[in-house]
């Protein structure tokens, strides 16, 4: 398997984020083309390419896209998520700085083919550098004739804001992400009705991950059958993963859908002291760990789900043995209770009852009946929720006491700095960079 440099192919070049840069390669070159195709070819197009929100979820994008209402004379809204706030996640806000024009094109396109004439970049607030390169991008689609009003003699008005999000990770939830726009506090809606019908203003609206909307003008250009040539029938395409954690070169790696956590670690420079990794997650830490046992799992939607664990933002973080399996679940659930928003009762109470039991095994102080409680309070908020948010907590400790159930045994007895000396793990790490 070889790397596919789609979306990063130019990221090496000095000017590759400005329009003259971004032009030199044929950027821009297919919003005329998708203006001759027609909203529903577009439309037709995307569906047939098979291509996957890559935000987490995995939805068909032309299918979300179809589901928009035509006809039904209301203001339409497309809203890119760009508040990638996942732990472990970082591969859009890369992609926003070195190649933000992928990202205007696609949005035109995208909202031309839906039949919006307003469309938001919602940014995570802790990026203002982020912020302040997409608005700049924008500003020379606007000077370049791209946004505003008749694009290229066409007919259609599009006017595209940037906004500089609230700061929390609830907003990455897309109707969270919606109220948060609208300039209330971001908390997830019940749904249905879903955004495609009431969205934005109680208005039809997409909601797409940036790097979804990226890929729009490449399909564009190269036809449906393009995308196809990469990954399998339920997972087509390319996909960008950003390798964290005890490897030697992590980094945002280009990778056709199908890649192994293996061959991705060989990109990676392997583990930091040539070990195996003890657990690794595929897509944040959201989604259940895997181990040694799984490197050789093709990196798909249908794989992961199969192994019991979810694709999701394809972010693998990677774990050495100096890491207590304890600890690491600990840190997360403490991130998940102090991110809840609180508007329902199994996240709101669920992330708390869950944190401070995690603590006692953390301070080696648990007891063997609280490991079923903690099974049974994990059960009992999964599903339950407004939003993903309760599902992300109630996902961690499932899978680690089923892989590392003798670790948690000892969390009744050895607090988790004694069983894994975080000293030394420091001295490890100092020496593999050396």
């Amino acid at each position: 398997m070889t790397l596919t440099p789609v979306l990063t192919a130019h990221w090496d070049e000095a000017d590759c984020y400005t329009i003259d840069g971004y032009r030199r390669h044929g950027g821009y070159d297919q919003v005329a083309k998708g203006f001759q195709m027609g909203p529903d070819a577009l439309i037709q197009l995307v569906k047939d390419s098979g291509l996957r929100g890559r935000g987490g979820a995995g939805f068909p994008t032309g299918m979300k896209w179809g589901f928009v209402p035509q006809g039904d004379g209301k203001a339409h809204y497309l809203v890119v998520n760009a508040d990638e706030s996942e732990p472990g996640a970082c591969k859009d806000i890369p992609l926003m700085l070195a190649n933000p024009h992928a990202l205007i094109e696609g949005c035109i396109l995208t909202s031309y083919a839906i039949r919006a004439n307003w469309a938001f970049i919602y940014v995570r607030g802790e990026v203002p550098h982020v912020h302040r390169r997409l608005r700049a991008a924008v500003r020379e689609a606007y000077a370049a004739g791209l946004l505003g009003t008749d694009i290229q003699g066409s007919g259609f008005d599009l006017d595209l804001v940037v906004h500089a999000g609230a700061g929390a990770y609830i907003c990455g939830e897309e109707t969270a992400l919606l109220d948060s726009l609208e300039g209330r506090r971001g908390q997830p809606r019940l749904k249905p009705p879903f955004p495609a019908v009431a969205g934005l203003y109680a208005s039809p609206t997409v909601v797409n991950n940036v790097e979804t909307i990226a890929n729009v003008p490449y399909i564009v250009r190269n036809g449906a059958d393009w995308l196809t040539q990469w990954g399998t029938e339920k997972s087509p395409g390319f996909k960008l993963m950003s390798v964290s954690g005890h490897v030697r070169r992590p980094g945002v790696y280009e990778v056709a859908l199908g890649t192994t956590m293996r061959q991705l670690l060989e990109y990676a420079g392997g583990m930091r002291h040539g070990g195996e990794p003890k657990f690794w997650l595929p897509g944040g830490s959201s989604v259940p760990m895997l181990t040694a046992e799984h490197l050789d799992l093709p990196l798909t939607y249908e794989d992961m789900a199969a192994a019991g664990t979810m694709l999701g933002t394809a972010t693998p973080m990677v774990f050495d043995d100096t890491v207590s399996v304890v600890k690491a679940i600990t840190r997360w659930l403490e991130f998940y209770k102090h991110e809840s928003c609180g508007k329902c009762t199994p996240c709101r109470e669920g992330t708390g009852w869950i944190a401070g039991t995690l603590g006692r095994f953390e301070a080696g102080q648990g007891t063997e009946a609280e490991l079923g409680m903690l099974e049974e309070l994990c059960a009992q908020i999964m599903g339950r929720s407004f939003c993903a948010l309760g599902d992300a907590a109630a996902t961690p400790f499932p899978a680690a006491f089923k892989h590392f159930r003798s670790e948690w045994l000892a969390g009744t007895h050895t607090p988790a700095d004694q069983a894994f000396d975080p000293v030394a793990a420091t001295v490890l790490a100092a020496g593999a960079t050396r």
